[in-house]
């Protein structure tokens, strides 16, 4: 103020008074307008404290009010939740209440469905049972002398021996044999290349077999009684044995024709039989028609196996029954396994197997030993071609048997054990006759009625190696069995080269026994020269049936040269052959006998000497050409080199003597003496072995 003062008075002597005068007012004006202000921002301000005080005032009644509302809800809500509880309870209690009674309705809901069973519904049958077991629970439990638990009960015995029943008749009914043509295709299709698709059996409609899988089910975790699997193996086992007679019965049938055995679907594709080659016995036996014999031996092994004899096909067409029932049973029994696993539990299903094979299993080791011993009993009677049955069978049982072995896998040890005994009996059967039969060889008896009368192949010959040539076909059979009696065991740990050689033995064994058999009985001849013609024909018989078939190579495994030494035993009887010619030509050749001078006469003792050399001569071949004409040598090429040498070596002395004293007057009756011309000579011997001549 006191600056102010003093600029105001300092200014006062150049600013005029009325100014300072105005700015005076005007700071006095601006001065009440501040004050004015101020007065109503503090009106304001007391508003304000008043309105927030009435606010909190507010708020705090507001507080007040909603605890006491509060207060009030809680027991509300406490009450409410005890009465919801108490609701649920009661709902829960209701709930049971029907629970509990819906089980004293079972036993009527379901007495219908009940006694009219289960087929053509299983599913909604197998629903009912599923109430009566709950409700036979429940009974046992909370209420066990309650008379509902007793009807219950017997409900439930009811529906369980009605879906034994079901599943029986389910079974039966669609459980049908195996058509011989499927059996025959299944079979077929194991040696087929061209089939590609595995071809499976379908036993049983697939909802029909899905029925049983329910029932089965059912009745294995519900029924607690297993009397169904026995049901099982029963029917089933006996489909698979019908299935299998059916299939022998379709070979009886076709056994008398030559038709296929096999269904048309498989008939272009298929290779052999099982069997793979027919099996021909020796057909020679003895008085038997000579005529047929010398025929067959005249056209020396054109077939390999010789003619077929009709008395035989019966017994082929049962051993080719045999191995496909064998096959067969292979096939189905793999296909009754698949379907076991799908209706019987898991741990049963080894034993229910082993019982439905037994049946089949059993027919078929029975039906094998009855081969083996109708063969034992021909053995007996000596007739050795017998085993040749067993020969064919063996060898395809041994080819089986790994399958065998893998489809028997987990039965029984004795079920087992089926296949090897009778494997092994067939072993020694035919061992024994392989041994008996060499024996035969060598002891045949030399009787004169059993002697070819024209020194033809003896019977035992030609059977022999018909016996011989048959084993060809079952080499490894043959082997294995001489090998089992050699070691006493098995010979499968034994290679095929030992073998081999034992086979080669045995057939060296045959052919050495035949030969001193021939021998011997060439000495029941009384001409010698027949008896070498005899041994010709049988050496030359043997030795060329050797060469056209694999006996050759046999016999080189443990003898060198084999053909050599046959030769030489033909060179050797055709030198005892020619012999007997020197009867007709040593008259001929002799010396002793004068040079004679055309024109000189001759004297009575000259003249009778050359008249003795033609009669011995003519005699002679007279002779001979009348017996040797019924010979017989079979082997046409043999034939015509004998007679051929036989012509040179006569014809070529006859020739000779017959220009020396053709111009020589020994005698008036020329006819008499010089009977035959050289060409008539050749004639005549060219007649020898021919009785048709």
């Amino acid at each position: 103020g006191g600056s102010g003062r003093r600029r105001g008075d300092g200014a006062g002597a150049m600013i005029p008074s009325e100014d300072a005068a105005v700015r005076k007012r005007d700071i006095e004006d601006r001065l009440r307008q501040e004050q004015e202000t101020l007065s109503f921002i503090r009106e304001s301000l007391e508003k304000s404290d008043q309105l927030t005080k009435n606010m909190v005032s507010i708020l705090s009644s507001f507080e007040s009010r909603l605890m006491q509302l509060e207060n009030s809800i809680i027991p509300v809500h406490k009450q409410t939740e005890n009465l919801q509880r108490l609701q649920d309870n009661v709902d829960k209690t209701l709930s049971c209440l029907d629970h509990v009674i819906s089980y004293y309705h079972v036993a009527k809901d379901t007495e219908k469905i009940i006694k009219e069973g289960p087929a053509g519904r299983l599913e909604e049958y197998l629903s009912c049972m599923a109430k009566i077991q709950k409700a036979v629970e429940y009974f046992q439990d909370n209420n066990p002398d309650s008379p509902e638990l007793n009807r219950v009960k017997f409900l439930f015995e009811k529906g369980k021996e009605s879906l034994e029943s079901e599943f029986r008749n389910l079974l039966t009914r669609n459980s049908k044999p195996v058509p011989s043509v499927v059996i025959l295709d299944l079979i077929a299709g194991d040696d087929d290349i061209e089939t590609t698709d595995e071809m499976t059996l379908e036993h049983l409609p697939e909802n029909i077999l899905q029925d049983l899988i329910c029932i089965s089910g059912w009745l294995v975790e519900y029924g607690r009684n297993l009397d169904f699997m026995n049901v099982y193996y029963q029917i089933r086992s006996n489909q698979l044995d019908r299935s299998i007679r059916g299939l022998k019965e379709h070979f009886r049938k076709n056994s008398s024709s030559s038709g296929i055995l096999y269904s048309p679907a498989m008939q272009n594709k298929r290779k052999d039989t099982p069997s793979k080659k027919a099996i021909k016995r020796p057909v020679f036996i003895p008085g038997h028609d000579h005529e047929l014999r010398v025929k067959h031996l005249s056209e020396p092994l054109s077939d390999k196996h010789g003619p077929p004899a009709g008395k035989e096909d019966i017994m082929d067409s049962e051993i080719d029954s045999y191995i496909h029932c064998i096959s067969a049973f292979v096939k189905l029994v793999q296909s009754e396994y698949l379907l076991l696993t799908d209706i019987i539990p898991e741990h049963h299903q080894k034993r229910t197997f082993d019982s439905l094979i037994q049946e089949a299993l059993d027919s078929l080791m029975v039906e094998g030993e009855n081969i083996v011993s109708t063969a034992r009993r021909a053995i007996m009677r000596h007739d050795y071609s017998a085993v040749l049955t067993i020969f064919p069978i063996l060898k395809h049982l041994k080819l089986m048997k790994q399958e065998f072995d893998q489809v028997l896998q987990g039965t029984a040890a004795s079920t087992k054990n089926k296949l090897p005994v009778l494997i092994t009996s067939m072993e020694t059967t035919g061992a024994k006759a392989l041994e008996e039969f060499a024996d035969s060889i060598k002891n045949d008896p030399d009787k004169e009625y059993n002697m070819p009368k024209d020194g033809t192949v003896h019977e035992l010959t030609s059977n022999a190696i018909l016996f011989l040539q048959q084993l060809l076909d079952f080499q490894e059979t043959a082997s294995a069995m001489l090998a089992s009696q050699e070691i006493g065991t098995s010979s499968s740990s034994y290679n095929s080269e030992f073998n081999r050689r034992l086979l080669s033995n045995y057939i060296c064994k045959i052919l050495g026994n035949l030969q001193l058999n021939l021998h011997s009985k060439a000495k029941v001849y009384e001409d010698a020269a027949l008896g070498a013609v005899f041994l010709l024909n049988n050496f030359n018989y043997i030795l060329k049936s050797l060469e056209k078939s694999e006996l050759i190579q046999l016999v080189a495994v443990s003898q060198k040269h084999p053909d050599k030494a046959y030769r030489s035993h033909i060179e050797e009887q055709l030198l005892t052959y020619q012999r007997s010619w020197l009867k007709v030509t040593s008259p001929l050749t002799e010396g002793n006998l004068p040079a004679f001078q055309p024109g000189t006469k001759l004297k009575d003792k000259e003249r009778q000497a050359i008249k003795d050399r033609f009669k011995a001569f003519n005699d002679g071949l007279e002779e001979l050409c009348k017996i040797q004409k019924s010979w017989a040598i079979p082997d046409k090429e043999q034939r015509d080199t004998i007679r051929r040498a036989q012509k040179e070596n006569v014809t070529v002395a006859y020739r000779v003597f017959w220009q020396r004293y053709s111009n020589v007057p020994f005698t008036k009756n020329v006819e008499k003496y010089m009977k035959y011309k050289v060409e008539q000579v050749e004639e005549m011997i060219e007649k020898l072995f021919d009785t048709s001549a």
